[in-house]
């Protein structure tokens, strides 16, 4: 049985720099947090590899799965980004602060791009998370479509509990997910959500022992694949844009993809 520190594939890396490792197995890339030693605390080195890791995907991808190295998934953000010196080579928060407003917006957008892809409608990404997975671990998880995770798993947004806000993506999906005042809570709070919790609310699409959390995270890549792609594609971008649409304009929508689908199905696709 795999484990979580076991590797998830024998392919060669596509791409192994700055904590991230991107492998590609057929239909299946797998990225990897590689930094254990420190539970893959996340700094903006690791935020402009995990961006790279998501052009450098072949075209043949149809399923990202995410994991992380060791007992935790993610700690966060590495706290020596609040340090006056900063990461070598990186301008400290503390310096970006004192900067211009539009050089911070910026800076925020680019760190943002690591967590944007993820959803992108030709791909279905898993997250297989355990241990903690805080603040910019917790937004990186619900980067993605769907979430695996172990019995010990311990998300938490502590953003605000340090006077700041999640600003890494994570708000849009956790309300979505678990609902409005649920996520103010989660939020506001900073307190932990375990498995069960996770579960119930939607956080977690499943919840396994630890050692079984890779072998799940393969079982349910395989799974995703034995759909055509296209129907796949097709599929998750009606369920994306539900949210935003009336009834009827979803129904409008689903008449709309299924005549694309039936087309192609009979050679009349364009």
């Amino acid at each position: 049985m795999a484990s979580p520190d076991s590797p998830q594939s024998a392919a060669p890396p596509v791409l192994d720099k700055d904590g991230v490792r991107l492998t590609v197995e057929d239909a299946v890339a797998t990225v990897t947090l590689t930094n254990p030693a420190k539970r893959n605390a996340q700094s903006p080195a690791l935020w402009r590899a995990l961006t790279e890791a998501g052009r450098a995907l072949p075209g043949s991808v149809r399923v990202v799965v995410l994991r992380g190295e060791g007992k935790s998934f993610s700690a966060g953000l590495d706290r020596q980004a609040f340090t006056p010196e900063g990461f070598d080579g990186e301008p400290s928060f503390l310096d970006l602060a004192r900067g211009a407003d539009d050089v911070l917006d910026a800076t925020i957008a680019e760190y943002q791009e690591a967590f944007t892809w993820w959803r992108r409608s030709d791909l279905v990404s898993v997250a297989a998370v355990q241990g903690h997975a805080i603040g910019a671990g917790f937004q990186l998880a619900l980067a993605c479509d769907l979430r695996i995770v172990a019995d010990d798993v311990q998300f938490a947004m502590r953003e605000t509990s340090l006077g700041l806000v999640p600003d890494l993506t994570g708000t849009h999906p956790l309300v979505s997910l678990v609902g409005y005042a649920r996520a103010l809570e989660i939020c506001a709070t900073g307190r932990f959500v375990g498995a069960a919790e996770a579960e119930r609310t939607g956080l977690a699409n499943l919840v396994v022992p630890g050692d079984q959390l890779d072998a799940a995270a393969e079982d349910l890549a395989a799974a995703l694949l034995a759909a055509p792609r296209d129907a796949v594609i097709e599929t998750k971008a009606l369920l994306q844009g539900a949210v935003g649409r009336s009834y009827e304009e979803q129904r409008t929508a689903e008449r709309a993809a299924q005549a694309r689908r039936l087309r192609d199905l009979a050679g009349l696709g364009d």
